[in-house]
C-alpha cells in the first residue's frame, strides 16, 4: 500500500507510474530498450538536457537523485506561485484559477510528494467545493494533513467533529486551573489571581482555540455554546473565565468580524481593564453601568452572556475587592452603603455574576432582585467590624487606667452568621472581608469571625478559590501557629469540620501544613497528623500530600541521642525562611 500511495492518482491524469513500467518490462522481449523508451517518454522533455545527462552519469549521480531535485525545486516554485495567485488580480479571477488548479490536482492528493501543493491550493480557497471537503473528511490522514483554514470549512457544518477537537482543550484548561489552585507553592504574593489578563490569554488553550476559530463567527458561536452547556452541566466557573479570555484574545488580534457581533465585547473590554487594576474606578463604573442600563427590550438575552462574563472568578475577585475598599472609605466618610451609587453598582454586578447559572438554566433573562437587607443591615454590620478594629487600636494606645485594657470583642452578631448561610452575595463579601483582615495580620478579627465560616451559603467557605486565597494569607500569621488557641480555632473549629466529607478541604489543609508545619506546636502537629490520615476512600492527591508531610516530619525528628540532651523541643526546630524571603 505504501508504494501504491506514492503513485496514487497518476493514472487518472494519463501519467505513467511504476505499475506501468512493471507491466512494460513483464511483457517485453528487450528490457533495456523498453527502459530507454520509458525514460525518453516520461523524462524531463528539454532538448538541451539530453546531452547534459550523460555528464551526471560520469559523476555517478543517479537519475533518481537528479529527478528528485528537479521535482523538489518545481514543487517549491509551484507552492510560491499558488500563494501569489491567491493575492493577485480580481477576487473572482484568482479563485477561478485556484479552483481549476484544484480540479486538476486533487486526484493526486494522496500522493505524498504532491499532497503539499493540493493542500496549499485548498488552504487559499475561501470555499472549497463541498465534494472535496467530504472526501478530505472521510479520510483520517487527509483530514489530519489539511490546514486549519480548510478544517474550519469542515467544522462549521459538523458540530460533532468540531466538538471532538475542542473537548480535549477544554478539559486541559480546567485541569490547568485546578493545578494552580492546589499548587504546593503557597504565597500571599503569587496566587491564582496574580497573572494579568493579557498574560493569561497567552495560555496554550486560549491561543489554540483562537487559531481554530480564526474569523469564523459560526465556530465562535459553537465554542460559546459548548462553554454554556459545560457550565450548566458542571457549575464550574472556570468556563466563564475562558468565555471572557477567548473574546479578549480575539480583541487583541483585532478580529472585528467577531468582536463587533458579540454584544458583550465592549462590556468585557471595560471589565478587563478593571481586572487588570484589580479595582473598579469611578469612570469605568459609569461605563459598565451604561452597558447594563442600555440593554433594550427584546434583547434581554444578552444578560445571560453578561452574567457569565461577570461570573468569571477574576471578575468576582475584582468586584469583591472593590466592595471591601468602598466599605472602608465609607467608614471614613461617615456614609451609609445605601448612599453610595458606586457601591450599589458593584453589588448589582456581583449579583448578576452570582446569578449566572440560574439565569442560563431557567432561560429567564432579567437581573436578579437585590435584597434590601443586604444593603441596610449586612454591609453596615461589616462596617461596624471595621469600626471595632479602629476603636480597639485606639484603646490600646491610650494610657491604661485602673480598669485594665479593654478586651477585643469576641462575639459575632447572630445576623452575620445567618447572612453568610442564606445570602449568596453577603457570603461572598463576608468571605472577602475575612481574607482582607487575614492579609492585614489581624488575628483578633480573624478568630472572632472564623466560627461563622463553618456553615455558609452553598459551602462557599470550603470552595477551592477561597481556601487557596485563605491558605496564602495565613502564611502572614505564621507565628500564631505556635499557639494552641489559634490552632484549635483554625483546625478543629474550621478545617477539620469538613475534611472527612470534602476531599478538597483535606488537600488544602495538607498544603498549608506542608508549608507551615515547622511553626506548629509539636503536640498539636502530632494530633493533626493523626486526624488528617487518609482513609481508604481518599484520592491519590490526598495520599501523596500526606506522604510528603510525613516525610518532612520524619526529617525533623531529633535522633534519640539529641532528644536526651535537649529536653526543650523548641531548640531542635530548624529555622525556615518566611515565604516573602524565598
Amino acid at each position: 500500500p505504501g508504494r501504491a500511495a506514492m503513485y496514487a492518482g497518476l493514472q487518472e491524469l494519463g501519467v505513467a507510474n511504476g505499475e506501468d513500467l512493471k507491466e512494460t518490462l513483464t511483457n517485453c522481449t528487450e528490457p533495456l530498450k523498453a527502459i530507454e523508451q520509458f525514460q525518453t517518454e516520461n523524462g524531463v522533455l528539454l532538448p538541451s538536457l539530453q546531452s547534459a545527462l550523460p555528464f551526471l552519469d560520469l559523476h555517478g549521480t543517479p537519475r533518481l537523485e537528479f529527478h528528485q531535485s528537479v521535482f523538489d525545486e518545481l514543487r517549491e516554485k509551484l507552492l510560491e506561485r499558488v500563494s501569489a495567485i491567491a493575492l493577485e488580480g480580481k477576487v473572482e479571477e484568482r479563485y477561478k484559477k485556484l479552483e481549476d488548479l484544484l480540479e486538476k490536482s486533487f486526484s493526486l492528493v494522496k500522493m505524498p510528494s504532491i499532497q503539499p501543493v493540493v493542500m496549499c491550493v485548498m488552504k487559499h480557497l475561501p470555499k472549497v467545493p463541498e465534494k472535496k471537503l467530504k472526501l478530505v473528511m472521510a479520510d483520517k490522514d487527509l483530514y489530519k494533513a489539511c490546514a486549519v483554514e480548510v478544517k474550519r470549512q469542515i467544522w462549521q457544518d459538523n458540530q460533532a467533529l468540531f466538538g471532538d477537537e475542542v473537548s480535549p482543550l477544554l478539559k486541559q484548561y480546567i485541569l490547568e486551573k485546578e493545578n494552580i489552585l492546589f499548587s504546593n507553592d503557597i504565597s500571599v504574593l503569587h496566587n491564582f489571581f496574580s497573572p494579568s489578563p493579557k498574560t493569561r490569554r497567552q495560555g496554550e488553550v486560549v491561543q489554540k482555540l483562537t487559531q481554530m476559530i480564526g474569523k469564523n463567527v459560526k465556530l465562535y458561536d459553537m465554542v460559546l455554546q459548548f462553554l454554556r452547556t459545560l457550565f450548566l452541566r458542571t457549575r464550574n466557573v472556570h468556563y466563564c473565565t475562558l468565555r471572557a479570555e477567548l473574546l479578549m484574545s480575539l480583541h487583541d488580534l483585532e478580529i472585528n468580524e467577531i468582536c463587533t457581533v458579540d454584544p458583550c465585547h465592549k462590556f468585557t473590554w471595560c471589565l478587563d481593564a478593571c481586572i487588570r487594576e484589580k479595582f473598579v474606578d469611578n469612570k469605568r463604573a459609569r461605563e459598565l453601568q451604561g452597558f447594563l442600563d442600555g440593554v433594550k427590550k427584546g434583547q434581554e438575552q444578552v444578560l445571560g452572556d453578561l452574567s457569565m462574563i461577570l461570573c468569571d472568578p477574576f471578575a468576582i475577585n475584582t468586584l469583591a475587592l472593590s466592595t471591601i475598599r468602598h466599605l472602608q472609605d465609607l467608614v471614613g466618610q461617615d456614609t451609609l452603603p445605601r448612599e453610595s451609587p458606586d457601591l450599589l453598582l458593584l453589588l448589582r454586578m456581583l449579583s448578576l455574576g452570582q446569578g449566572a447559572w440560574d439565569m442560563i438554566d431557567s432561560q429567564v433573562f432579567k437581573e436578579p432582585k437585590m435584597e434590601a437587607e443586604l444593603i441596610t443591615k449586612f454591609l453596615p454590620m461589616l462596617m461596624s467590624f471595621v469600626v471595632d478594629d479602629h476603636t480597639f487600636n485606639v484603646d490600646q494606645k491610650l494610657p491604661s487606667e485602673e480598669k485594665g485594657p479593654i478586651p477585643y470583642p469576641n462575639t459575632i452578631p447572630e445576623a452575620f452568621t445567618k447572612f453568610l448561610q442564606e445570602n449568596r452575595i453577603a457570603c461572598e463579601i463576608g468571605l472577602y472581608y475575612i481574607l482582607h483582615i487575614t492579609k492585614q495580620r489581624n488575628k483578633n478579627a480573624f478568630l472572632r469571625l472564623l466560627p461563622a465560616l463553618v456553615e455558609t451559603f452553598s459551602d462557599l467557605a470550603f470552595s477551592d478559590i477561597f481556601l487557596h486565597l485563605l491558605t496564602g494569607n495565613l502564611t502572614l500569621l505564621g507565628d500564631e501557629f505556635a499557639l494552641e488557641e489559634f490552632c484549635t480555632s483554625l483546625f478543629d473549629g474550621f478545617f477539620l469540620t469538613a475534611c472527612s466529607r470534602k476531599e478538597n478541604v483535606h488537600r488544602h489543609v495538607l498544603r498549608l501544613l506542608l508549608h507551615l508545619h515547622h511553626k506548629v506546636a509539636p503536640a498539636k502537629l502530632e494530633s493533626l497528623q493523626k486526624a488528617l490520615e487518609p482513609t481508604k476512600q481518599s484520592g491519590e492527591a490526598v495520599k501523596e500530600l500526606y506522604n510528603q508531610l510525613t516525610e518532612k516530619l520524619e526529617l525533623r525528628k531529633p535522633s534519640p541521642a539529641e532528644a536526651t540532651e535537649t529536653p526543650s523541643m523548641e531548640l531542635t526546630l530548624p529555622t525556615v525562611p518566611t515565604p516573602a524571603s524565598r
